[in-house]
């Protein structure tokens, strides 16, 4: 029986999603847990299993389109199985007499699933004893809906109290999801990939062997109505997807297990490159997290053997071309690259556009001495295992000139302005798809240490895609440092809701006059940026002041 796989809702503020690589090809085998293709999200780009077994017989987004979710995205059967009705009525089955009109296809797709629903009311069923029915969790204050990322468990599994049933996705972070309870895992209500609303029914578990029939009929919610797939020349489709043979060879090889029996950890696009490249994973060292095997592990691997051949090659070549130096005559063709817009990188624009065109911006420039900075770093650093770097120490001076300056650390509201009277930074860190703003609660209660140590672990974690989503919220002032790049100075877009944010640029070693005198001094830019609607010119001003007198004379945060 073929089943139909749709575009999966992998976090609750996507709308649609794109197939970054298809990772398996019509007519492959597919097993359940293999990865069918990684898609893209508003927030990162992840990988999405089959919860079903069988063979791919059609691929309804291809690699790099975009489509809205619950849309075909694949369907998985038999081998030769026909499913022409399937592609063809998946979202007519409902309404066949319409079947021809294609101008009434959505009006019918939408109208369908209300009538469905009254005719297939839930019965009332008691609930058998000794059976606990799940729910989807709320594991964050924002969240509404959630993602089955993994189930860890399946129908049939024994369940013990403190067990790991699934894996589910916020629009912050994925969580484990533990078992408050022991019995039999009876019914999944969320397939893997799925989205639900919070209070959803996730799961029953119960004594193996119950009859729960009528629970789960009783708790099932509908789901949304199915998009209606994109009407394309099918053959032209197949004829794209089709298997070259030196693909068809290569692709064992970058999918072999081990000799040892585990299996190798690598990236499905690292599996990919590797299978194009006819490249063995067992001969590949991955630089990921345990060992797996990521992209780059595979664009930069070369055997020894293969390397030596073309350098000894190449080598005359670039001789002669030395001897005979002609004068360069411009040739060539102008070529262009459009890279489609990952989800992460559109949520990015609409935000920061919507800060900057709302929020009436302004920004304010000072010049600090940063010569005792640096002397009293060094003095802090000599302390064993302290780490502090000069960024640590521009945050703790602007959580105690924050609480000076309450004005700044504010928020707009339509009908009033809040003032905040406690102090949580936020710390801007650039990761591969985009930035994300981890932040430190209480800030000015924390040590220089404490502040480093804490930078460094939720940098590390943000570029692993491993913070909370807590550990992303309730920032009232940010810090966005560029001067580790060699940036003197620029300025910030406002993170809302907060009021301003601070941009630091690098330290810079110039002729400075003090006392009169003409003399070698290390000077560092920082630039304000501000919500009018809030902080006025006067307000940020004597804000900087006060952050240049902490950062120029570090003994007086010790006050």
């Amino acid at each position: 029986m073929a089943t139909i796989i749709t575009m999966p809702r992998l976090s609750d503020t996507m709308t649609e999603g794109t197939v970054a690589t298809w990772i398996k090809k019509v007519g492959d085998k597919i097993s359940e847990g293999d990865i069918l293709a990684e898609i893209e999200t508003d927030k990162a780009t992840m990988e999405f299993e089959s919860f079903n077994e069988g063979t791919l017989l059609y691929i309804g987004i291809p690699e790099g389109d975009t489509a809205p979710v619950d849309s075909l995205l694949a369907i998985i059967g038999d081998e030769g199985e026909d499913v022409s009705a399937l592609i063809a009525g998946k979202t007519d089955d409902a309404a066949p007499k319409e079947k021809e009109e294609s101008k009434d296809t959505e009006e019918t797709a939408e109208a369908t699933p209300e009538a469905e629903k009254q005719e297939t009311k839930p019965k009332s069923a008691a609930l058998p004893e000794g059976v606990i029915v799940v729910t989807m969790p709320r594991l964050s204050d924002t969240m509404t809906e959630g993602t089955v990322a993994t189930w860890l468990k399946k129908v049939g599994d024994a369940v013990a109290e403190g067990d790991i049933l699934a894996e589910i996705e916020t629009d912050k972070a994925t969580m484990e999801f533990e078992s408050f309870n022991e019995g039999s895992l009876l019914y999944i209500g969320i397939e893997e990939g799925n989205s639900a609303p919070v209070d959803s029914l996730l799961a029953i578990i119960g004594p193996a062997g119950t009859d729960i029939s009528g629970v789960a009929e009783n708790y099932k919610t509908g789901g949304a109505p199915e998009a209606a797939p994109k009407v394309e020349k099918e053959e032209e489709k197949e004829e794209e997807k089709k298997v070259t043979p030196t693909e068809k060879t290569a692709e064992p090889v970058a999918q072999e297990a081990s000799t040892d029996g585990q299996r190798i950890l690598a990236s499905p696009l690292a599996k990919k490159i590797a299978s194009d490249k006819g490249i063995q994973l067992t001969q590949v060292k991955g630089s990921g997290e345990n060992g797996r095997i990521v992209k780059s592990d595979i664009e930069n691997f070369t055997p020894q053997a293969a390397a030596a051949a073309p350098a000894t090659a190449t080598a005359p070549a670039k001789t002669e071309t030395a001897a005979a130096t002609k004068p360069f005559v411009p040739a060539g063709e102008v070529f262009t690259e459009e890279i489609k817009n990952s989800q992460m990188r559109k949520i990015i624009a609409k935000r920061l556009a919507e800060s900057l065109f709302t929020a009436p911006h302004y920004n304010l420039v000072i010049e600090v001495a940063m010569d005792e900075a640096m002397k009293s770093r060094v003095i802090i650093n000599s302390v064993p295992d302290t780490k502090v770097s000069f960024n640590d120490m521009v945050i703790k001076a602007c959580a105690m000139a924050l609480k000076k300056h309450p004005k700044v650390n504010s928020q707009w509201r339509e009908d009033s302005i809040l003032i905040n009277h406690h102090v949580n930074i936020g710390v801007a860190v650039a990761v591969e798809d985009g930035l994300v703003v981890p932040v430190l609660r209480f800030t000015d209660a924390m040590s220089l240490s404490q502040i480093g140590g804490s930078v460094r672990d939720l940098a590390g974690r943000a570029k692993n895609k491993k913070l909370l989503p807590t550990e992303m919220e309730g920032s009232t002032f940010t810090v966005s440092n560029l001067g580790m790049f060699g940036i003197t100075e620029f300025n910030s877009i406002i993170n809302q809701p907060n009021s301003a944010i601070l941009s630091v640029g690098a330290i810079v070693e110039k002729p400075v006059v003090k006392n009169g005198q003409i003399v070698v001094g290390n000077t560092m830019m920082l630039s304000l940026a501000c919500d009018h609607r809030t902080i006025d010119g006067a307000t940020g001003a004597q804000f900087l002041q006060t952050l240049k007198q902490f950062i120029e004379n570090p003994v007086t945060m010790l006050a």
